[in-house]
């Protein structure tokens, strides 16, 4: 099967509030992953439209990010999947 590699960065900038993922976790298309708590105060929450294994995981709680940091890396297994 053929995998490919995502790059998820933050649409925003503020501080990484909340983690839900682990490195080696799977995660699901449209899971939440973060949540960011932007300098304007609103909470953002961090997904990706596709599904696989987080290969890399690039920022902790309370890391401040800028627009586009890199927050982790998810190989993705190409198989549609959902969350709610």
């Amino acid at each position: 099967m053929i995998q490919e590699t995502h790059t998820i960065t933050s649409p925003c900038k503020g501080i990484i509030e909340k983690v839900l993922i682990t490195e080696d976790s799977y995660v699901y298309e449209w899971e939440k992953l973060f949540f960011i708590k932007t300098s304007e105060g609103n909470m953002e929450e961090i997904s990706v439209g596709a599904s696989g294994t987080i290969t890399s995981l690039c920022i902790k709680e309370g890391d401040f990010v800028s627009t586009e940091s890199i927050l982790a890396l998810l190989k993705d297994d190409l198989l549609i999947t959902g969350s709610d």
